[in-house]
C-alpha cells in the first residue's frame, strides 16, 4: 500500500434537536453509489478542513455553518485499493437554513443506535461508535 495517494476528505455529523444524525445516500453514478454516508467531501488545495466542510455543506445541503459550530470528534483512516482516505469527522448542532438535498441524494435523519442499519462505506463505519458514545 505504500505509495498510495492520500485523499483528504472531511465529514460532518449534523445533529438535530432530537439527537438524530443526518445521513446522505450516494447518488447513482458516483463511487460507492447507494451507500449512506456523513455529508462532506474532498478538501481543495489550500483549504482548512473547517473551510472545506462549510463549503461542502452549503453546496450539498444548502445550509450555512459557522466554523465555531464545528467540533472535531474523531477521524477515519482507511486503505482503499487505489488510495488511502483520511477523514476527520466533525459534529455540528447549529446551522442556518433548512437542510435540503441539492445534489439529488436521499437524506435520512437517523438515531445513532440505528446507523448500522444503513449500508455505509467502510471508512464511515468506525465513526459510528464515537457518535453513539457522544449522543
Amino acid at each position: 500500500m505504500s505509495g498510495a495517494k492520500l485523499l483528504l476528505v472531511v465529514a460532518c455529523a449534523l445533529v438535530d434537536a432530537d439527537g438524530r444524525v443526518l445521513l446522505a445516500r450516494r447518488p447513482e453514478g458516483k463511487t460507492l453509489a447507494g451507500l449512506w454516508e456523513f455529508p462532506g467531501g474532498k478538501m481543495e488545495p489550500g483549504e482548512r478542513p473547517e473551510e472545506a466542510l462549510i463549503r461542502e455543506l452549503a453546496e450539498e445541503l444548502g445550509i450555512d455553518v459557522r466554523s465555531a459550530c464545528l467540533a472535531p470528534l474523531t477521524f477515519a483512516s482507511h486503505a482503499y485499493e487505489e488510495r488511502h482516505l483520511l477523514m476527520p469527522l466533525y459534529v455540528c448542532r447549529r446551522w442556518n437554513g433548512e437542510v435540503q438535498s441539492r445534489e439529488g441524494q436521499a437524506l435520512a435523519w437517523v438515531r445513532p443506535n440505528r446507523m448500522r442499519d444503513y449500508p455505509m462505506p467502510p471508512a464511515d463505519l468506525p465513526l459510528i461508535a464515537p457518535l453513539i458514545d457522544l449522543l
